[in-house]
């Protein structure tokens, strides 16, 4: 690995993030084209149905392409899909060389694309800025990998550890800054996940606004084995273009589960579990609906549920420079909780951020492994 092909990969890595929370289920992918130490082409895979990234930078290089590098965040692709094999088009274009940040986890890819490359004459190198790669793909990886969506459990609390304060009151703990950059992460995964009783207590919007305007509003799913939300709850009755999920179990009132539907929401039955709804089923099933992510921002009770279940990849944990106190004010996970310490789940990787003056912990679930 030279710093010229780290320079020109980070350019491509630059270009895969303009399209961070558009390319579900597709990974985000930047390609850049290099001929003579100068760029040529650039491109970045925008959305789902849409040509990839390589395909892109090829077609504004044009005919210079000949005899260039060509730099990509990802393996190119080698089978049919929503658009045709990218592999097809690099070797058409009579590339010289190819630099590929990681292999794509794609069972169907993996491998195959940078052998095909090879296999035509060209040449092919793989790890260049693999980490970055992998890092700016972690939904993707996940996904394509098991069919199940990459969980991202977001919570706020006070200095000492309190999600509200005795009476229920929550709103606001945190300041407007970290609540803009929550809205940023609403803009970035495909779901948005809470508990009924948050909808009964706040009837948030649970959508996504952000200040310039232009947010994606991620699908509303609330956990609702009784069908108790109100048909005229503000996550149904919104403006927007996403839909929402009531989740419910068997036996929940059929006259509630009626109004819900004509109000417009879309009602799914799952098994019941722990806690009510079986959170391992619904994953399975946001899965098949190619919903490949989900940030929960539940209470204690919805938090304590996705933990226990080891359902967890990774934090936001905001605190709040603010001090509540009282027994009876709630925490921010619920549950029975663990007996012992070497039971605590693990969060590695940390990242600090500061937003006005607020602390957010960002990092990654330690999975058991029972």
């Amino acid at each position: 690995m030279n710093t010229r092909d780290q320079h020109y990969m980070q350019m491509a890595l630059e270009l895969a993030a303009k399209a961070m929370g558009r390319t579900s289920p597709n990974p985000m992918v930047g390609a850049v084209v290099v001929k003579d130490g100068r760029v040529i082409g650039r491109g970045y895979h925008a959305r789902a149905g849409t040509p990839h990234a390589e395909v892109h930078a090829l077609r504004e290089a044009g005919e210079l392409a000949g005899g260039a590098d060509l730099y990509v965040t990802l393996e190119p692709c080698c089978h049919h899909g929503r658009t045709g094999p990218c592999t097809e088009a690099i070797i058409k274009a009579r590339v010289n060389r190819v630099v590929v940040a990681m292999t794509d986890p794609n069972p169907l890819v993996a491998g195959k694309g940078m052998q095909k490359l090879k296999d035509a004459g060209i040449q092919v190198a793989c790890g260049v800025l693999e980490e970055d790669a992998c890092r700016l793909n972690e939904v993707f990886i996940k996904y394509i990998t098991t069919c199940l969506p990459y969980v991202v459990l977001k919570t706020a609390m006070s200095l000492d550890g309190k999600i509200a304060t005795a009476q229920g009151e929550s709103q606001w703990i945190t300041g407007a800054t970290a609540r803009e950059y929550v809205h940023r992460l609403r803009d970035r995964y495909d779901a948005i996940l809470v508990g009924v009783g948050t909808v009964l207590a706040d009837d948030p919007s649970l959508t996504c606004r952000l200040p310039e305007g232009g947010g994606k509003d991620p699908v509303r799913v609330v956990l609702d084995s009784q069908a108790r939300t109100p048909s005229t709850a503000r996550v149904i009755t919104q403006p927007s273009e996403a839909p929402t999920l009531i989740v419910t179990v068997p036996g929940a009132t059929p006259e509630r589960v009626r109004l819900l539907k004509e109000a417009g929401a879309q009602v799914l039955e799952v098994p019941s579990g722990e806690g009510g709804i079986d959170l391992a089923s619904l994953l399975r099933e946001l899965g098949q609906r190619e919903i490949s992510s989900v940030l929960v921002e539940g209470g204690a009770r919805v938090n304590g549920t996705f933990i226990t279940g080891n359902l967890v990849d990774k934090v936001y944990w905001f605190i709040a420079p603010k001090l509540i106190g009282g027994m009876a004010a709630p925490g921010p996970v619920g549950g029975p909780g663990i007996a012992v310490l070497k039971d605590a789940l693990s969060i590695k990787d940390i990242k600090l951020d500061l937003y006005g003056e607020d602390i957010c912990i960002e990092g990654y679930a330690v999975k058991r492994s029972d």
